[in-house]
C-alpha cells in the first residue's frame, strides 16, 4: 500500500477548554475561534487535515461552545474552504451542554470515543503548528504497530523548559524520573492513538464517559510509556502553544 492509497483516520480536535490565560480575549471568544494570520486557530488544523485527507472530524466543546459550530457550520454538516475541493465532515462533543463543564483530555477523549474509529488522530485546537502534515503513511506505520500513542515532540519552548518525555534512539517515548539527566521533549499535543488506550488496564473511566469523568491524559501516556508501547518522533516545524496573549500577539506581527 502506497501513502497515496492509505487509509486516513478520523481527527478529534480539543477545543473546549476556558483559556484562562488568554483573558480578556477569552471572555468573549473561544481560544480556537482566536484569529492568527488572518484566520481562527482552528482552522489551521482543519485546513490541515481536509489537506491530508480526513474527511471526518470530532471537536469537543465547553466555554462558549456554541461560538465553534456556529462558525463552521455548512450545508448537511460539511465545511469547505472557499477555493478548495477539500471538505470535511464535523461532529460535535458538547461537554458544556452535557455536563456544564469541559472534562480535561483524557475526559474529553473517552466522551467522544463512539464518534471515532480504534484509531484516531488528536490535535489540540489552541496549538499553532501550520507545517504538520497528518500524514497518511504515519497512519499505516502506527496501525501495523502494537502501540497504544504515538506523540510528536517538539524542542521544548521557553514556557516549558523541562520538557515532558524523553525519546529514546528506537523511536520510544519515555517516562523518565524528574533527576534523570536524559533530554526530554515537550509533547506537541499532536498525536495518533488508539481507543484501546481509554479501556482497562490503562483508564478506567466506562466507555462513552456517560457519567462526564474528568482526567487528564498524561497519566494514561505515562502507563503505557512504561510498558514500551507509546511510540513517538520529534517534530521541528514552526509550532506555538498560543497560551498567552503575548504568544498570539507576537505570531500576528
Amino acid at each position: 500500500m502506497t501513502q497515496s492509497t492509505a487509509v486516513q483516520v478520523p481527527a478529534l480536535v480539543l477545543a473546549a477548554g476556558r483559556g484562562e490565560r488568554m483573558r480578556p480575549l477569552t471572555d468573549t471568544t473561544p481560544k480556537p475561534l482566536l484569529q492568527v494570520q488572518g484566520q481562527p486557530l482552528l482552522q489551521w488544523h482543519l485546513q490541515a487535515l481536509a489537506d491530508a485527507g480526513v474527511s471526518c472530524v470530532v471537536i469537543n466543546t465547553a466555554w462558549l461552545g456554541e461560538q465553534i459550530p456556529a462558525y463552521f457550520s455548512n450545508q448537511n454538516g460539511l465545511w469547505r474552504m472557499s477555493n478548495k475541493r477539500e471538505q470535511l465532515s464535523i461532529s460535535y462533543s458538547h461537554e458544556g451542554v452535557d455536563f456544564g463543564g469541559a472534562l480535561e483530555t483524557a475526559g474529553g477523549i473517552a466522551r467522544a470515543l463512539p464518534q471515532l474509529g480504534p484509531v484516531f488522530w488528536l490535535a489540540a485546537g489552541d496549538v499553532f503548528a501550520p507545517d504538520f502534515m497528518f500524514d497518511r503513511a504515519a497512519v499505516q506505520a502506527f496501525a501495523a504497530s502494537d502501540h497504544l500513542a504515538h506523540l510528536w515532540l517538539v524542542p521544548n519552548p521557553a514556557h516549558n523548559p523541562r520538557g515532558d518525555f524523553g525519546l529514546s534512539a528506537g523511536g520510544l517515548a519515555l517516562n523518565l524520573p524528574a533527576n534523570d539527566p536524559t533530554p526530554r521533549y515537550t509533547y506537541s499535543t499532536i498525536a495518533l492513538l488508539r481507543a484501546e488506550l481509554f479501556a482497562a488496564p490503562w483508564c478506567d473511566i466506562p466507555a462513552g464517559n456517560p457519567g462526564g469523568t474528568q482526567a487528564p491524559l498524561a497519566p494514561l501516556l505515562r502507563r503505557a510509556m512504561d510498558a514500551g508501547r507509546v511510540s513517538a518522533s520529534l517534530y521541528t516545524g514552526r509550532w506555538t502553544d498560543v497560551g498567552t496573549p503575548e504568544r498570539l500577539a507576537e505570531l500576528n506581527r
